[in-house]
């Protein structure tokens, strides 16, 4: 352990430390997991080999070492380390941290600056890094669970490179747990479908597994456990979900990507998800509907009615019986033709406009409610397309001197399948009238 400065201090007795204080690696070869990053020829190993060492962002969920690996790097690399949260620092403890930097540079010592929650310092404390960063008074190794292009300085990701650490897998979590029993000198008291479900629990987290099993290793029991009785004993860990974060977005994002992959299973499953962790379904509402204009369109034009019903059976219901609604209204949008040939459409307009600016409609369809605008030319040559063969004129209703741009263009699936006969059928007789 070490203060704010890096000074050591006293370590307490193994017996009285933490599980996951005890199993820390004492060397990078011994973390579990992370080799896209610590493999030979991955970024890190590849620094390390070459003795040359860069600051570092890291990038990362709760549990997977981000700590251990900042402590780990600089021992390999003979710098002094020195470790402080983002939540607890203030600006004078900065500057502390950078002038004993700066002592230990003059007398030939290197200082590692791991900065945990980095995200949690504003625009102006990031911008303070920089100066020691550029002459080398520090090297910053930087902890954060947000995505860094949202929530970093790009000045300060310029300077560093991101390294994106994952989830554990079951596989390490195993391992984990393997050498977790290892150390406490015993088997944990529990069937193998409840070291699954302990591992399960953990959602990825090796620091939480070890919590999990340092609770479950103090049990005195004569037989191993079964699932229920594990699960009835410890509460499940709550999964990773920020309404306001990234993980929101993350799983919006799958949610909408599933139903316009047809895939109904994959859609409740992140829905649910959703819903698990606390989203409003007032928003999932708002964006199932979303989904049904943007990828199932004229395709299905019911989709979007299937929605505001769902939507509205919600607001009266309210949860959890209206969330049924919501749910049904993604099975059918999953299981809907997709076009999103109107939303292109659209796009394309909205460009074409910007880019014509202000050219006025033809002459021919202006109103003309004074006797000036008909001197003019307004309305002169407008054909009545009722009066017309097969209720169709073929005249132009584009501004005069553009080329007229073919925008919507149905797809073959669904209802917009009739809908292309019919465009095609007006491109005909269009011609025909040009004749």
């Amino acid at each position: 352990m070490a203060d704010l400065f890096g000074t050591p201090e006293a370590a307490p007795p193994a017996r009285h430390r933490p599980l996951a204080d005890r199993l820390r690696p004492a060397a990078l070869d011994q973390v579990i997991g992370q080799a896209q990053v610590l493999g030979a020829d991955a970024p890190l190993g590849a620094m390390l080999a070459a003795g040359s060492l860069s600051s570092l962002i890291l990038w990362g969920p709760p549990g997977v070492g981000k700590t251990t690996i900042a402590r780990l790097l600089a021992e390999e690399s003979d710098l002094h380390f020195v470790q402080i949260s983002a939540i607890f620092t203030g600006v004078a403890d900065l500057k502390k941290v950078f002038e004993q930097a700066r002592i230990r540079r003059a007398n030939g010592q290197g200082t590692l600056l791991f900065v945990d929650e980095i995200h949690r310092f504003n625009k102006a404390q990031q911008d303070g890094f920089l100066p020691h960063m550029e002459d080398g008074t520090i090297l910053l190794v930087g902890a954060t669970t947000e995505n860094p292009s949202f929530e970093l300085n790009a000045a300060v990701l310029s300077r560093a490179q991101v390294l994106v650490l994952e989830r554990l897998s079951a596989e390490e979590l195993e391992q984990l747990t393997a050498r977790a029993e290892a150390e406490l000198g015993a088997p944990l008291p529990l069937t193998a479908q409840a070291r699954g479900a302990l591992q399960e629990m953990a959602d990825g987290d090796g620091r939480a597994l070890l919590n999990l099993i340092e609770q479950v290793a103090a049990w005195k029991l004569d037989t191993p456990l079964e699932v229920e009785a594990l699960t009835t004993r410890l509460m499940r860990r709550a999964s990773k979900y920020d309404k306001s974060g990234e993980e929101h977005y993350n799983l919006i994002s799958a949610l909408h990507k599933s139903v316009r992959g047809s895939d109904p299973d994959a859609a409740l499953y992140w829905f649910a998800r959703m819903l698990e962790g606390g989203e409003d379904p007032r928003f999932l509402a708002r964006r199932i509907t979303r989904m049904s204009v943007e990828d199932i369109g004229l395709a299905d034009p019911q989709a979007q009615a299937v929605c505001l019903q769902s939507w509205e059976t919600y607001e009266r219901l309210g949860s959890p019986e209206g969330e049924l609604a919501l749910a049904q209204a993604l099975v059918y949008l999953a299981l809907a033709p997709k076009s999103n040939a109107a939303y292109t459409a659209y796009k394309a307009a909205r460009k074409l406009a910007r880019d014509s600016g202000s050219a006025p409609p033809p002459k021919h369809i202006l109103n003309a409610p004074t006797q000036m605008m008909k001197d003019q030319g307004y309305g002169a040559g407008y054909a009545y397309d009722h009066d017309a063969e097969d209720g169709f004129s073929g005249q132009n209703y584009f501004p005069d001197d553009m080329q007229r741009p073919d925008l919507y263009q149905p797809v073959e699936r669904g209802f917009e399948r009739d809908l292309k006969k019919r465009l095609d059928w007006f491109a005909r007789l269009r011609a025909k009238r040009a004749e």
